[in-house]
This record gives structure tokens, sequence and C-alpha cells, in this order.
């Protein structure tokens, strides 16, 4: 008597959901470092690139068109916010997440008119990288720390309150430029300002030089007036 054979039911296909690519754009390695191992602890993520300044960032995702890119506001050669202009004038289909020490009203205003999809202080990064990335990704914005459903409405928001409350102008100082030009006014010298800092003297070379090309001067004396005229230290510090 032959036994009968069952035909055993084919499977359905598993479809998992697609890896969301990722390039890392800050000129500190350490800060690439810690994203991307953050990243390996979160399923479906995976960075494809990274970026040491503006100019390699557009490259990057023009070569690899990943789904996000992390972008530091304050990169070498060509800054966060001019970097974001040229890639969305070529790849419009990338949602830009800034990363950034600090961030003043304007320039978020300023990110978000631009076309950035989040804002993520650094101080925050391990308690928000994952929210605003899944925030983004749903269609949704990253603003202080909140998903943003309605951005005209944030942006209102924003613009009232950067009209209530003027910002000193920095001339385009980092906080640590800002750093040293105190440290100037104070007549520190390059040596003092780099033991206090734990960075090189060439670093503090450097420092002032984009700090002149920022303001216009051209002697430590100079800067130290300009500092003092635009209020660009506090007084009573």
């Amino acid at each position: 008597m032959a036994t009968k054979q069952v035909a055993k039911r084919a499977e359905p296909p598993i479809h998992s959901a697609p890896t969301i690519r990722i390039v890392v754009a800050d000129d500190h390695p350490v800060v690439r470092f810690g994203v991307k191992n953050m990243l390996m602890n979160e399923a479906g993520f995976e960075v494809v690139g990274e970026a040491e300044d503006g100019d390699v960032a557009i490259t990057q995702v023009l070569e690899l068109e990943p789904d996000i890119l992390l972008l530091d506001l304050q990169m070498p050669r060509l800054p966060g916010l001019e970097a974001m202009r040229a890639i969305m004038s070529r790849s419009p289909r990338v949602k830009i997440i800034l990363l950034t020490s600090t961030i003043s009203t304007q320039q978020i205003i300023e990110a978000l008119q631009i076309g950035a999809r989040g804002i993520v202080l650094k101080d925050s990064v391990a308690g928000d990288l994952s929210q605003s990335l899944r925030a983004v990704l749903s269609g949704d914005y990253w603003i202080g720390g909140e998903r943003v459903v309605n951005l005209l409405k944030a942006l209102h928001e924003l613009m009232q309150k950067a009209a209530a409350v003027p910002e000193k102008k920095t001339y385009g100082l980092t906080p640590r430029e800002l750093e040293v030009v105190t440290c100037i006014v104070e007549g520190c010298s390059n040596k003092d300002i780099a033991k206090q800092y734990t960075i090189s003297e060439e670093t503090v070379k450097r420092h002032l030089s984009n700090i002149f090309d920022k303001t216009g001067v051209s002697t430590r004396l100079e800067l130290a007036l300009f500092a003092i005229s635009h209020k660009l230290v506090d007084p009573n510090a």
C-alpha cells in the first residue's frame, strides 16, 4: 500500500523592514564614534558614511544617498547651514538632523526654513537621538527635545520668541571662540589659553585666526576693544 505524501505548505516570505541608512558628519572623531555606537544598538539603523567637514558631507550624501544625514552645525571648511543649503538643492530627499552644542533661535528658524527636519543638542544625544530619528522618519520634526507635527505653528512661535528677546550678536563666533575672546580681554597669552582649555597653542592660534577673520580685526588689542564695545564679553564675569 503506497504511503500518501502530504505536500508541505510553503511558508510566506518574511519581509523585514528596510535598513535606515545614515551618514554622520561631525569634525570630532569622538562624536562620530559615539553616535555610531549608539546606532549600532538600535535595530534597523546603519551608518553608511562619515564626514569630517561640510564639503565631505555634501560628497557623501550625493554619492551614498542616505535616508538621514546627522550634520554638525559648526563644521570646518563649510559650516553646517551652508552645507545643508547645498545638499537640499541637489538631494532634497535626504532628511537632515542638525547636531549642535549650542544654537540660537534665529539659527533654528533659518535651519528649518532651509529644510532641516530636526535639531538635537549634543548634550542630549544619548536620550534624544533615537526618538528624533523615529520622529523624522515618520514625517514629523524634532525641535527642542520634542516631536513637532505642525511646523508652521512651531515656526510662528519661534519667530515670536526671537522678536520678543533680541539675541546678542556674536558675529558667527563659536562658544569656544567666545571663550578665547574673553581670555584675550583678560590679557591671557596663547600659552595661558591653551593651558586653561587643555588645547594646544596651535589650536589657540587657529581660533584667533578665525576670530580675526570674523570680526575684521588684526591685532589682540583691536580684538579686546572690539569685544568690549560690541559686548562680546560679560563685564561682570
